[in-house]
């Protein structure tokens, strides 16, 4: 996970996972923003950092 990566999830989490995962992730990480900044960040991060 590089730092620009984890900027844009701090900055806008939403577009984050969408470069590695696909628009599921992205919709995940949209609605968690929804609720919240903070959960739409952790959500972003979480999914950066998972290997697959």
């Amino acid at each position: 996970m590089s730092i620009l990566r984890v900027l844009l999830a701090i900055f806008f989490p939403p577009p984050a996972p969408f470069i590695d995962r696909g628009c599921g992730s992205v919709l995940l990480v949209f609605l968690l923003t929804l609720c919240g900044w903070v959960p739409g960040v952790i959500g972003a991060l979480v999914i950066l950092n998972k290997n697959e």
